[in-house]
């Protein structure tokens, strides 16, 4: 009795908080390469600007 009413597969929740997770390591790493990207291109401005 007691076990049919217990869930045993019950991935919801799971499964959502799978693909928060993913999004949110997907934003993080979409601005670790934003700020990569822009750190070189101010290095590079620099270094011309001295060379000059």
């Amino acid at each position: 009795m007691v076990a049919q009413s217990i869930a045993l597969q019950n991935w919801t929740n799971g499964v959502i908080m799978i693909a928060i997770f993913g999004v949110v390591c997907l934003v993080l790493v979409g601005i670790l390469i934003s700020f990569v990207m822009s750190g070189k291109k101010k290095e590079d401005e620099d270094s011309a600007e001295q060379r000059n």
